[in-house]
């Protein structure tokens, strides 16, 4: 084994918080996992205007490719039935294309980020065609712009059926093979994935798996998985991981790990419906004021040992994205209380390269 000498180099860059110190570090994420997945991160809208000098100098540098944090979701696009507004969604995809970073799409079909007018629609026949115009406007505006779609995202309950959702109840059962059908038709060139929280699970994993058949029972393309990552310091499940990895590559398509973050801080649930919250109490942020080096130890080794198994899967995965540039963007320094300090990320608030970094980088070079 090469050892990894962490040296560093000093960047200043002027943001709009004044100079700032960003100790670029040594290696690349991208670079060292170039022959074996794509490796992203999820950007916001400041990260796309270049407002965030941290990200500005991390983006580049190391990932290959990137998703909106919510820039294409249906409400970011549409407030009022039939006008649709693409200039941010539009700049986060030249944004891309300067940076050479490939683009996933996300999401087209999401029960949670819904327009208000949307949620009103009484008539199941004047939902259908809201599902079907949002479909084919979106996805055939990006057609070839972007590499990869999350076409319907977390549609399924923890035991593996279908969430009662307003696509489930106006449109039926079927409408997860409609929507793929829908996005093929007018993108037929872009890699289309089924996307969800705790679909490593057993029993999520079964209703998964059973709707991914449905799809390609019906004739349907679907060409990937999208697992999100979202779990626990010291509590990641590896053999569901990678028992999970062996059967949806089974089926024919590709794994996606999609929205990838280890949270540190207390919580008394899993997975990751936003509509769940916890109240505040004693410990809630018990890390305010930085992380013990027990925890970031136990954050670095959980890293490595999740990378090293998608590594022994390399052929099966297709990309690795982080929910999140630094820990100072990450969504759960606001979920499910609002105001916490997390640390969910490999790199810290001034985009210093934290343990678990090198822990990534290291399990390649075993």
């Amino acid at each position: 084994m090469k050892k990894l000498f962490p040296f560093v180099i000093v960047i200043l860059l002027n943001g709009c918080a004044g100079t700032r110190q960003i100790k670029t570090a040594a290696g690349s994420l991208k670079d060292t996992y170039k022959k074996d997945f794509l490796i992203g991160a999820a950007i916001s809208w400041r990260q796309v205007e270049e407002k965030d000098p941290v990200a500005r100098e991390l983006v580049p540098r190391q990932f290959n490719t990137v998703t909106p944090e919510n820039l294409m979701k249906e409400m970011e696009l549409t407030s009022a039935w039939g006008t649709y507004d693409f200039s941010r969604a539009d700049r986060f995809v030249d944004f891309a294309k300067a940076n050479h970073l490939q683009v996933n799409g996300h999401t087209l079909v999401w029960h949670s980020q819904m327009p208000d007018f949307a949620r009103r629609i009484q008539s199941a026949d004047s939902f259908r065609t809201f599902f079907t115009d949002h479909i084919r406007k979106v996805a055939g505006h990006y057609s070839g712009k972007v590499q990869s779609w999350d076409v319907v995202n977390e549609a399924l309950n923890e035991d593996g059926t279908l969430r009662s959702s307003p696509f489930l109840n106006k449109l039926g059962a079927n409408y997860i093979v409609d929507a793929f059908k829908l996005t093929q038709e007018v993108a037929p060139n872009t890699a289309l994935y089924y996307n969800d929280y705790n679909n490593e699970q057993p029993k999520k994993r079964a209703g998964c798996m059973a709707l991914i058949k449905k799809i390609q029972q019906a004739g349907v393309r679907i060409d990937g998985v999208g697992i999100q990552g979202h779990w626990h310091v010291g509590k990641l499940p590896f053999k569901d991981i990678e028992e999970s990895i062996l059967q949806y590559a089974a089926l024919g398509i590709k794994v996606a790990i999609t929205e990838l973050d280890i949270e540190v801080l207390p919580r008394n649930f899993t997975g990751a419906d936003v509509s769940r919250r916890m109240n505040v109490g004693a410990g809630s942020d018990p890390y305010a004021n930085g992380l013990p080096e027990t925890v970031q130890k136990q954050l670095a080794d959980d890293y490595g040992q999740l990378f090293a198994l998608l590594l022994r899967h390399k052929d099966k995965i297709s990309r690795v994205t982080f929910w999140g540039v630094h820990d100072g963007q990450s969504w759960l320094n606001n979920w499910p209380i609002a105001g916490r300090t997390s640390y969910p990320l490999l790199f810290d608030r001034k985009g210093n390269p934290k343990s678990a970094f090198y822990s990534v980088i290291k399990a390649k070079k075993k």
